[in-house]
């Protein structure tokens, strides 16, 4: 039986597991990065740690996963701060301090406009100069890498095929993960359907679809479910490129997820535990990281996220005033 939807998390080094694409915690090569174990005696750790207690109350628990969930399917242990302090980390350091972001192939003048913001927000999320690179068009695609579903007739391209030949020789020397953005259907493989994107921790590169996140042109609600799921689908997957794991104790970016019903229901930032952590990766100070976030959903129209950062950014203030 094929599966009618993938699931959006990472791919590290390219694993499938059990007919899904899911996180693996088999030790895998490690890209050339600062891997390190952080020391939870660090005064900048103890502060991390006050303001998880100081947003708690802004985020909701992981309830019980619906039918078709992710954790219906997978069963995951999760990764809390202290399990991440625990463990080593790939980490941006010395040159390697660079988000790319390469459009590939042909987009129409909304989804480049969501790209354009997508690159911005994840400069917001992260703290990390995110370079968006000037399209580039789709090489022509050999036979052995691209089908017709059998069942839909869409046109779809292989994902190793993006990663390994087309992405990985152009990886810049100072780039953290290089990230592909496409309008093409993808697939990884003859055994599943499609996929929404796929990454290789290893070989620092990812590919994401536009192809089945809906019609932004059709009505303003459109535009902004689309908006939404292409920020989610970004900073979900290249968290995993800083060795986040998925988060099962509070409903979150970093949630597994199934299918589009799962992603909308996921929140847009991380949850206490994984912003921490983002904040450990990227020597981010908190309530700017709340600050800056606010600003980009005040942007683009999107009061209720915005609202959730300056909550944020108020609850932690007195913990970073500066």
């Amino acid at each position: 039986m094929r599966l009618s939807f993938i699931s959006l998390s990472i791919i590290f080094s390219l694993v499938i597991a059990s007919g899904c694409h899911r996180a693996t915690e088999k030790t895998q090569k490690q890209p050339a990065n600062n891997v390190a174990q952080q020391s939870t005696s660090d005064p900048s750790v103890a502060r991390l740690k006050a303001a998880i207690e100081a947003v708690k109350s802004l985020h909701t628990p992981m309830g019980e996963p619906l039918p078709g969930d992710w954790l219906t399917t997978y069963r995951e242990d999760g990764q809390t701060f202290d399990e991440y302090l625990r463990s080593k980390q790939t980490l941006p350091s010395g040159k390697r301090g660079v988000l790319y972001v390469q459009p590939l192939g042909a987009f129409n003048d909304t989804q480049r406009k969501v790209i354009a913001l997508t690159a911005k927000y994840m400069e917001a999320f992260f703290n990390l100069p995110v370079k968006l690179q000037s399209e580039k068009p789709l090489p022509v695609i050999p036979e052995r890498a691209r089908r017709i579903h059998p069942t839909w007739g869409d046109q779809q391209i292989l994902t190793d095929y993006l990663l390994m030949e087309v992405l990985r020789p152009t990886l810049p020397d100072d780039a953290h993960a290089l990230i592909a953005f496409t309008a093409s259907d993808l697939y990884p493989g003859e055994e599943m359907n499609f996929v929404f994107g796929q990454a290789s921790l290893s070989e620092r590169v990812g590919v994401w679809s536009l192809y089945r996140l809906g019609a932004p042109d059709k009505s303003a609600d459109d535009y902004r479910i689309f908006l939404l799921r292409t920020l989610k689908i970004a900073t979900h997957e290249t968290g995993h490129m800083f060795s986040f794991l998925h988060c099962t104790k509070y409903e979150c970016n970093m949630n597994g997820t199934n299918h589009l019903g799962e992603t909308d229901r996921h929140p847009l930032d991380a949850c206490p535990e994984c912003m921490a952590k983002i904040c450990l990766a990227t020597n981010y100070n908190p309530r700017a990281r709340y600050e800056r976030l606010a600003a980009f959903c005040r942007g683009q129209g999107l009061t209720r996220e915005q609202q959730l950062f300056e909550k944020g950014a108020e609850a932690v203030k007195n913990l970073y005033p500066d």
